[in-house]
């Protein structure tokens, strides 16, 4: 028996002169060195089939990782399983799941200090039955499913779900997987796509230092517990102005400051709260409306000393239906709700009243007016009635939610880069004095107030007559009996007949109040 090596470096055995063909992988199947076998042919026939690949001996890859992945890949393809016969750092040796099957491979690092792996010897042909081949194998992992299908979740926020999973692996890769494994495959993409929890918690000092570097005026914060492990996160994106509105003049969302917490309890809202403060400041001029969590009012009432605090009228309907289930009270309670005179308010109360008296009650006692109802909210709730701004924010990030942090913060990021744009772009193109939304709400504003009589009481106030309730406006002081104009801060139907009628008399300089200017 003579050794000769090929080109690719790889051991030939070569027989003698009339000693028959010894397999070159006796060491592979166990054969002793008296153990004559043929030769697998790398040729298939009528019996044999090839795996399909494109692989050969002499083929390099960068790393083991590599090489396998190639491998679970073909196998996944071509419906047949492999086993590991022998596996360290430098060395890999596999053969067909059949131990009757020629195929076969030995790869090893081209020299020990490498990473580099080379294939030494491979035969392609199976010569196993067909009924040996299997679409539900063990090549199929929960990792080399994930490594597939990773690209799916790309630039997207969502991806396929463990159903699109199994869809993908049985149409590409040809192999059927359960409904679990497909689950465990989607959450390693995510993994390999976004990192991990642990990956991006490393990570948020310095990610958060590059955004207030590039973002001037953010601020953030983070607060782990005394073992290290985190707890809160907050996150103010820099603006332009001095003080952030929940909604713009143009009446859209702005969001303020985002937080990610360990739990919703009041040490973690007092902390969120504390933090937003420092932000936005605290003044008798701001509102504060949310649902009526014990944990949310209990900080609001801790960290805000002059803000006043509204509950979520949506929500405050939720619970009157779940609790006393009347639903068909619920139109008078809307007009309860967004009444502008408390007389107005007084009316729809009783009409509640003398259906449900205990709906009456709950708003009333166990509610308060104060926290639900426009009329009567001590402070500037302006057209804010409900947390609908917050519930499309949560809806915007339902996919994302589960992201790890820093793919969380990136996705946000995205989102308001966006819209700023898209606002900027807007903005760029008006030419009238007010934003879209005030130009369209003022426009049948302008209307009524045409055919309204108004008659001036002194230098700063007006009565307004005509339609259905007339108007005592104070031009100078911005207020007028139907309340829109003191409520809303927005010019009502009254005052825009005011402020014409000072115009055509050329007194409108003298109150200073600059109508089309003031929203």
């Amino acid at each position: 028996m003579e050794h000769t090596n090929n080109d690719n470096g790889a051991s030939v055995t070569q027989p003698a002169e009339g000693n028959p063909v010894v397999d070159p992988l006796l060491r592979l199947t166990g054969a002793t060195s008296d153990e004559p076998v043929n030769v697998p042919t790398t040729e298939a026939s009528d019996s044999t089939f090839r795996d399909g690949s494109d692989l050969h001996e002499g083929k390099y890859f960068s790393t083991k990782k590599d090489l396998k992945r190639k491998l679970s890949d073909i196998a996944m393809k071509g419906n047949f399983e492999f086993r590991t016969r022998k596996s360290n750092r430098s060395l890999w040796v596999i053969e067909c799941i059949d131990p009757n099957c020629s195929w076969r491979l030995r790869a090893s690092k081209i020299v020990p200090e490498s990473t580099k792996f080379v294939i030494r010897k491979y035969v392609g042909v199976h010569s196993c039955s067909l009924l040996k081949k299997n679409a539900n194998h063990r090549q199929a992992t929960y990792v080399v499913i994930g490594e597939q299908v990773a690209p799916q979740y790309v630039g997207v926020e969502k991806g396929p779900g463990p159903k699109g999973v199994q869809t993908f692996v049985r149409t590409k890769l040809g192999a059927q997987i359960s409904y679990y494994k497909a689950s465990r495959g989607r959450k390693h993409a995510h993994t390999l796509i976004r990192g991990s929890l642990e990956q991006s918690f490393h990570i948020l000092p310095s990610y958060f230092h590059m955004l207030e570097k590039l973002n001037p005026g953010t601020v953030t914060r983070i607060e782990v517990d005394g073992e290290s492990r985190f707890k809160y996160l907050f996150l103010a994106f820099g603006v332009e102005i001095r003080v952030a509105t929940a909604q713009d003049s143009n009446g859209q969302c702005y969001p303020l400051a985002w937080g990610i917490v360990d739990s919703e309890n009041e040490d973690a809202w007092t902390w969120f709260l504390t933090q937003l403060k420092e932000v936005i400041g605290d003044t008798d001029k701001l509102a504060l409306i949310s649902d009526r969590a014990p944990s949310i009012k209990k900080a609001i009432s801790t960290v805000f000393e002059k803000a006043h605090h509204g509950a979520c009228a949506w929500h405050v309907a939720q619970n009157i239906k779940n609790k006393f289930k009347c639903a068909d009270i619920m139109g008078s309670y809307w007009s309860a709700v967004s009444a502008y005179r408390c007389e107005d308010f007084a009316g729809y109360m009783t009409e509640i009243s003398h259906r449900y008296p205990r709906v009456a009650e709950y708003l009333e006692n166990e509610v308060g007016f104060e926290k639900w109802s426009r009329c009567h909210y001590p402070g500037l709730r302006y057209n804010i009635t409900a947390t609908n701004m917050v519930e499309s924010l949560n809806s915007m990030l339902v996919n994302a939610r589960d992201f790890p942090y820093v793919a969380l913060l990136d996705v946000i990021q995205e989102k308001i880069s966006k819209w700023w744009n898209d606002r900027r772009i807007v903005a760029m193109a008006i030419t009238a004095p007010l934003t879209p939304s005030r130009e369209s709400e003022f426009r049948p504003r302008f209307a009524q107030s045409n055919g309204r009589h108004t008659l001036q009481l002194n230098p700063v106030t007006y009565h307004v007559k005509g339609g259905e309730l007339e108007g005592v406006v104070d031009i100078f002081n911005k207020t007028c009996t139907c309340k829109e104009f003191d409520i809303d801060k927005l010019p009502c139907v009254h005052a825009i007949a005011a402020a014409h009628h000072a115009q055509v008399k050329g007194k409108a300089k003298d109150f200073k109040v600059p109508i089309d200017r003031q929203v």
